[in-house]
């Protein structure tokens, strides 16, 4: 039986593979490499004879150039990890066929509902076949919706050789969801010129552009004393945290941002009376918008801890990825050479910003430019999550077209 990209997106989706941002490992979870023992298998398989996993997790292969001119050797890349923001844990993926319209009922919770009103992408998928969670974990469409293009993709060309291209490379990478997917990414090994992440969400759309971001950590150090004799002594860590948390302006959260505003937003609080640990992430597409928010974070904490003279903190700032778009103006045909492909399969590419990052922001700025392509994916990192089953074949098209457009245009 001849997989097909729903086929192969059933497959993966069913192998927990959730990233750990309390690790220091890379994978940070020893069960992302599950999913990169098979995709590396199912490569070799197809006959790809470098295909290989490294001891990261990474998966590397080449389909081979079968021109005689010199083309530029263009990578596809897709993440396994999913994110640790809800439960990978036990995936059972549902098939909506020939979607009606209206809300889809997720079946294993009845308080889960994709509901149209919320979801308007739903209005175009009238007629298509939707993949969805039964509502009690994510679905991982984020990123295995782009694993399953790109080795789908990989099948068809195998399969036609007739279709001239250069040499095609294949990265599958972990702990993407943690920031942290390009970081034992070898490149000299990999050998593309430009590359394509396979993460994106509404077909046409070209993600051009990304939040540059770090992350804080702010360690205080309180002053500890029984309840009983604490009076004018105590000072409590945790209160000392909860007073920098409820002093952040509210108008620069997640939930009160849009557009190319960026935000500082809380993402762990815990600690105990003598001490406590606070963790955000600063997000902007400018970095001085960012290193302005790390100021302000700053300064508030300081604030906060004038008031507590027996207390100290650190503030430490680390770096995560930077807007890819910096080095993409700087290669105008990688976008010019997919905006065609788009338009080969009926499709109006639409340049825009995301709101967060891909492994594209930091191969970009490691030599590899690299923009985000659509995957047909919505309501990442949720039980909501779905994908429509044509999108994904639309996005196959797109990566098969891309690569055609490349060897038409090589000098």
């Amino acid at each position: 039986m001849t997989d097909t990209v729903l086929s192969r997106l059933l497959r993966y989706v069913v192998i927990d593979t959730q990233s750990d941002p309390e690790s220091d490992a890379q994978p940070s979870t020893e069960k992302q490499k599950d999913l990169s023992r098979l995709l590396a298998a199912e490569l070799q398989a197809m006959g790809l004879k470098d295909a290989h996993m490294d001891e990261h997790g990474n998966v590397y292969a080449t389909i081979p150039s079968n021109v005689d001119k010199a083309v530029p050797a263009i990578c596809f890349c897709s993440h396994v990890d999913t994110a640790p923001d809800f439960t990978g844990t036990g995936v059972k993926p549902q098939v909506v066929k020939a979607y009606a319209g209206g809300d889809i009922q997720l079946v294993g919770d009845s308080s889960q509902v994709i509901r149209m009103a919320d979801h308007a992408e739903l209005k175009n998928q009238i007629g298509n076949d939707i993949v969805t969670t039964d509502g009690t974990t994510l679905l991982g469409a984020d990123d295995k919706a782009g694993v399953a293009e790109i080795m789908t993709a990989a099948q068809f060309l195998i399969d036609h050789p007739e279709i001239p291209h250069g040499d095609v490379k294949i990265l599958f990478t972990t702990d993407e969801e943690i920031g942290r997917g390009a970081d034992k990414v070898d490149l000299k090994k990999l050998g593309a010129t430009f590359g394509y992440t396979m993460d994106g969400s509404t077909i046409g759309e070209i993600e051009n552009e990304t939040f540059s971001a770090d992350g804080v950590d702010i360690e205080i150090t309180g002053v500890s004393m029984h309840p009983g004799t604490a009076r004018g002594v105590m000072e409590n860590a945790i209160k000392i945290a909860a007073d920098i948390v409820a002093r952040l302006p509210k108008d620069k959260a997640p939930e009160t941002t849009g557009g190319r505003d960026g935000f500082i937003h809380p993402t762990d609080i815990s600690g105990s009376m003598d001490s406590a640990h606070l963790q955000f992430i600063i997000r902007d597409f400018a970095e001085q918008g960012l290193h302005e928010k790390e100021d302000l974070l700053k300064q508030i904490a300081e604030d906060v801890l004038k008031a507590y003279p027996g207390s100290s903190m650190t503030f430490k700032v680390r770096q995560q990825y930077r807007n890819m778009k910096e080095v993409l103006d700087q290669h105008p045909e990688v976008i010019a050479n997919l905006e065609e492909a788009v338009r080969r399969v009926g499709l109006e590419p639409v340049l825009h910003s995301i709101r967060g990052g891909t492994d594209g922001s930091r191969l970009s700025f490691m030599g590899l430019p690299c923009p985000n392509i659509y995957t047909g994916g919505h309501a990442y990192h949720s039980p909501l999550e779905w994908v429509s089953v044509q999108d994904m074949e639309k996005a196959v098209e797109t990566i098969v077209a891309l690569v055609k457009v490349w060897e038409e245009r090589a000098a």
